[in-house]
């Protein structure tokens, strides 16, 4: 039997990353699903990729875009240097590729540019790092940034969460059109939570990683999940995002 495991914004927290690799039951017949938002916070972005980029060699990996994914990308090919991303936490990358040598760095443009946007599996379940707007779906969505920047998608779902049923006309479309939907992208610790969170049929496992919570990883048919030590306390010479 093999299962499937979703894992949140990671945040070039490295050590985290390790740790629920660890903590989780995980064999080498399990898929896991990455959300994105691998770097940009702590200071081992690199090193988070070389070791996803590693592990997909022996172990079946998924990996989807984030928004920082498109900007670390665009830096790292120098095709643009965005001073708002340095400040939400792309300054750290740019410091911590100082050292890295051109052919990893190579390596690593080349992992950006294959991400995927979106992916559904066979029990019609959406993995994606924000959300989408269309209400026929994701193959359908005209600007594909909403994949890594949309947020209305779970505040539909924090709103129509126990007030609408599916059957009421006024229920969106949007809710009605995959079984469930696996998020990242907006920390639940904004809504005072350390842990995954579900509203509708949407699970947001974004438990905070880039400030001052935990990286979680989630087992998609259960729901059980383990997440590393706060990590800030793994990395207690840094800020990450705060």
């Amino acid at each position: 039997m093999s299962n499937t495991y979703v894992i949140g914004d990671i945040h070039g927290g490295f050590k985290a990353l390790k740790q629920i690799l660890e903590r989780a039951p995980i064999t080498k017949n399990d898929t896991l699903i990455f959300l994105g938002d691998y770097v940009d916070g702590w200071s081992e972005a690199p090193a988070v990729l070389d070791f996803i980029i590693e592990l997909s060699k022996t172990q079946k990996c998924i990996f989807m875009r984030g928004n920082h994914e498109e900007m670390l990308l665009k830096w790292l090919k120098k095709e643009d240097d965005n001073p708002l991303w340095r400040f939400h936490g792309g300054e750290v990358s740019v410091q911590s590729y100082q050292k890295i040598d051109s052919e990893t760095i190579e390596k690593h443009i080349a992992f950006l540019e294959n991400l995927n946007e979106y992916y559904i599996d066979s029990k019609n379940r959406l993995f994606v790092h924000a959300g989408f707007t269309n209400l026929k779906g994701v193959d359908y969505e005209f600007f594909r940034g909403m994949f890594w920047w949309d947020r209305t998608l779970w505040e539909t779902a924090m709103a129509v969460d126990g007030n609408l049923q599916e059957n009421d006309p006024r229920y969106p479309e949007r809710l009605k059109l995959y079984k469930e939907v696996f998020i990242g992208h907006t920390p639940v610790t904004r809504f005072g939570s350390s842990v995954p969170m579900n509203f509708a049929n949407v699970w947001n496992v974004d438990t905070g990683a880039a400030f001052k919570g935990k990286l979680c990883i989630l087992n998609v048919d259960t729901k059980q999940y383990w997440q590393s030590d706060a990590l800030p306390d793994l990395y207690p010479n840094e800020k990450g995002r705060n």
